[in-house]
């Protein structure tokens, strides 16, 4: 049943009224997601891609013909893992062009120049530009990443990445450190908010007397002190998350590496 004029346009008005800051986060989120569970297209795709570079049809080897074989054939020899290959780099991709397309969109529509003739268009050209410039490094890693694989069914130049030996503990504190800088990012929010609640004063019956629940703080922070705010404590937050990252994954590769010498001794 078709919506009444009135709905879609509150609908419209919702939309519009989402501030470019909260389009940033939720656009890379939604992409970020969606990638998840493409990505092994996008795999396959950049194996097609490759087959054959620069050579006369007929004259090279064919490791991969059509979709449906093709996943079978990165399956079979990289394991159902390699049908994920790159995914970290296609996450910080998404991530970082969404982002950007997103908020620039949210920013244009804003300000009103989707309203005018064409602006719509120019708008998302230009969002969708930017996006992409501040994601191609990204998409560079991205694409090495998944072509890479076995002599067998390699197409294309193969980059080796393998910056630091398996087993270093150098491994540990380079995820460590990179990887808290995303869990920062999304979490911080959620911490000021957390951290608010649980400070703030309370009446006889135990309720709070400044926030409701979750979603009230998070809209009283948005609305008084800016979006910024909800990054307060960003650094030092970092600064003892990362440490805390590094030991973390640092004792835990250390203690399964002395659990295994001491089942192999045992057997």
């Amino acid at each position: 049943m078709p919506r009444p004029r009135a709905q879609l346009a509150a609908g419209s008005e919702d939309m519009e009224t989402v501030a470019p800051a909260v389009d940033l986060v939720l656009g890379a989120s939604a992409c970020c997601l969606a990638c998840i569970f493409t990505n092994p297209l996008e795999v396959v795709k950049t194996r097609l891609q490759l087959q054959g570079e620069l050579q006369a049809p007929g004259t090279y080897h064919r490791p991969y013909r059509g979709l449906v074989a093709s996943v079978a054939a990165v399956a079979r020899t990289d394991g159902l893992c390699g049908l994920q290959k790159g995914l970290a780099a296609s996450l910080l991709y998404q991530g970082l062009m969404n982002s950007v397309r997103f908020y620039c969109y949210s920013l244009a529509c804003q300000a009103g120049l989707t309203q005018q003739p064409g602006g719509t268009v120019v708008a998302g050209a230009v969002a969708g530009a930017l996006g992409a410039f501040v994601g191609s490094p990204a998409y560079l890693v991205k694409t090495q990443l998944q072509a890479q694989t076995v002599a067998g069914i390699a197409v294309g130049h193969q980059h080796h990445h393998q910056w630091l030996p398996e087993d270093s503990w150098l491994v540990a504190l380079v995820g460590g450190m990179i990887s808290s800088v995303a869990v920062v990012a999304a979490m911080t929010p959620f911490d000021v908010v957390s951290t608010r609640l649980y400070n703030q004063p309370v009446d006889g019956a135990g309720r709070g007397q400044l926030y409701r629940g979750l979603l009230d703080c998070l809209v009283k922070i948005w609305r008084q002190e800016g979006p910024l705010a909800l990054y307060k404590g960003l650094g030092p937050a970092y600064l003892r998350l990362g440490p805390h990252t590094v030991l973390s994954m640092f004792l835990w590769d250390e203690l399964r590496k002395r659990a295994r010498r001491s089942r192999r001794q045992d057997t």
